[in-house]
């Protein structure tokens, strides 16, 4: 997938007022490229819209390539190398690991690493002596330990691509970059086109803004007239968001109900719920035959009352610890049977009223029905859901995917090979759900992974999002904003969900509130952040074409034109798109 030139970057974008004449004036992007010493000097480009003028200065544009199908030559390295271009030494001898054989790993030897700085790394790989086998890049920097920075299945006749990278806590003097098998396989490592490009804080920061505004915010031209299209000069125009169309909302649970400051304070905040365990099986049905949907009855009313829209989670568990104690002690027919009245059950109670459906959730980490229904389980699961909700998009729902590399069970590519497992079945309207239950967030493979997922153009949601309360609350909601601001940036991410549910007990790993709905450091970072991505409050006056021109994020919007003593209201929706948005309204 190919986004902007690899080499420019970007400082700041001006925005230019409704006080500029716009009309008859039209600048196409432009881009002008200075090498020098390595990086590319860009002075200017606006983006088919004087609107949207960006001033560029020294530094990288982040690449959103990224490529999933194996291929019989690989693609030239991003960034023509980076830092990794006659500057670093390739390794010719193995190196010693602990744990592993005496076998020759490629490598790379990597000098002054700078600290506080994130670095995208990508490649193609390609094994000898297995079919197929999985790839993980770590990185040893001085005494610190080996930590996986990306991954990929390699395969033996192509080349696989693998994209990721990492940040060092503390300056490094020599580093080791290092490519080496998941698996006990004895193949051989071939990599190619290999790339690592730094980027400052600044800099990643910035190439985020201008993703955020060339894809979460659209350019609007009011036009104002009267009844015979005569236009109206100096007309008063009040603008104001009232929704947002970017799903971003939260876990919620039973304590919600008859809990009405909770429920305020959710609805002042959020667009999209999810329930956290009232739908799943165990709550639904803890005894044989003994169905109650009671208490998602009463969160489906607090949903449609406030307008919310909501995921469904979930349908089936493959994890046995949370599969019902009754079903574990089923096996083939009545099993079979359990789970088509479990499937029949919740459809004809929830037909269209769940926009999304966790179908089988985390099926690349466990296997309780498919061990005991057969390898194509999940595959009827997905048809029949699918029959039964045709409307619905159904989820794969994974942990572990943009968390870490670490976890071989769903690497990218695994996750990638099951999606494609599903499709070659038959199963339609697929959608991709990381859970992101994160440590330390590794911002650099969180882009990495969604670029690589970008490119099956399928929905892309983050569903259950929270930081381990393992670290202080302070770092709980700075890493909070990591994680936030790489999902809502990137441009293949269309929702994001919170697993932050409020007990009397507290959360499952993270709060944003109190009890007494006080904020907590995490909640903060919510409410800036949502502040950050709406639009507020425009006011302004119609120019002497008789239009007004502003930059909003999408969504709907309240507009109120005042002229003399005439005035009318009226509505619009904002929504996705490279083009300016028109909207005209006559006053009578």
């Amino acid at each position: 997938m190919k986004d902007s030139p690899p080499f420019c970057s970007l400082l700041l974008l001006f925005l230019i007022g409704p006080s500029l004449a716009v009309y008859g004036l039209s600048l196409s992007l432009s881009l002008t490229h200075t090498h020098a010493r390595g990086r590319n000097l860009i002075s200017i480009a606006c983006l088919g819209n004087p609107l949207r003028c960006f001033f560029f200065a020294d530094g990288p544009l982040y690449d959103y390539s990224a490529y999933t199908q194996c291929k019989a030559v690989p693609e030239s390295p991003l960034y023509n190398g980076g830092i990794i271009s006659g500057q670093s030494t390739r390794l010719a001898s193995g190196l010693n690991i602990s744990g592993a054989s005496s076998r020759h790993f490629p490598a790379f030897v990597l000098h002054n690493l700078t600290a506080n700085t994130i670095y995208s790394f990508s490649g193609w790989v390609k094994i000898k002596g297995a079919n197929s086998a999985p790839i993980k890049a770590s990185l040893t920097a001085d005494n610190t330990t080996f930590q996986c920075i990306g991954t990929a299945i390699a395969k033996s006749r192509c080349w696989s691509f693998l994209k990721g990278g990492f940040v060092v806590d503390s300056p490094s003097d020599l580093s080791i970059l290092l490519f080496q098998n998941v698996d006990t396989s004895n193949a051989n490592i071939t990599v190619a086109s290999v790339s690592l490009q730094p980027f400052t804080d600044e800099e990643w920061r910035t190439n985020q803004e201008y993703k955020i505004n060339t894809e979460r915010r659209r350019a609007v031209i009011i036009h104002v007239s009267d009844v015979h299209g005569d236009i109206l000069e100096g007309a008063e125009i009040k603008v104001e968001q009232v929704s947002r169309e970017f799903p971003f909302g939260s876990a919620i649970a039973k304590t919600i109900l008859g809990n009405l400051p909770y429920q305020n304070w959710f609805v002042e905040r959020f667009n999209t719920a999810v329930f956290e365990d009232e739908l799943k099986w165990y709550s639904t049905e803890p005894r044989q035959g003994k169905i109650n949907y009671t208490i998602p009855d009463q969160m489906l009313e607090f949903v449609i009352a406030n307008k919310l829209t909501a995921r469904g989670h979930n349908i089936f568990w493959e994890n046995p610890n949370f599969t019902p104690a009754w079903v574990r002690n089923l096996t083939g027919g009545e099993l079979s049977a359990a789970v088509h009245s479990r499937i029949e059950s919740l459809m004809n109670k929830y037909r269209s009223e769940f926009i999304h459906w966790d179908v089988n959730n985390e099926m690349l980490h466990f296997d309780f029905y498919e061990q005991r229904l057969g390898p194509n389980a999940s595959l009827a699961f997905f048809r029949t859901v699918h029959g039964s909700d045709p409307l619905a998009t159904l989820f794969m729902n994974e942990f572990n995917v943009v968390e870490t590399c670490d976890d071989a069970n769903s690497s990218v590519d695994a996750y990638i090979g099951r999606l494609r497992e599903l499709k070659r079945g038959g199963v339609s309207m697929d959608g991709i759900g990381l859970q992101g239950h994160f440590g330390k967030p590794n911002p650099a493979l969180i882009r990495g992974v969604l670029d690589k997922l970008a490119t099956l153009e399928l929905p892309i949601w983050f569903t259950e999002v929270d930081v381990t309360n393992t670290f202080d609350m302070e770092t709980q909601a700075k890493y909070l904003e990591t994680v936030l601001r790489e999902g809502f940036s990137h441009p293949a991410v269309n929702g994001i969900m919170l697993w932050t549910a409020l007990h009397p007990t507290g959360c499952y790993r993270m709060c944003l509130t109190d009890n007494n709905l006080h904020n907590l450091p995490a909640g903060d970072v919510v409410d800036n952040l949502l502040k950050q991505w709406q639009t507020g409050a425009v006011t302004g006056r119609t120019d002497d074409h008789g239009s007004y021109t502003f930059f909003g994020f999408l969504g709907q919007y309240q507009l109120i034109v005042t002229y003399a003593n005439r005035s009318a209201n009226s509505t619009f929706s904002l929504c996705r798109g490279d083009e300016t948005k028109h909207f005209t309204i006559q006053l009578l």
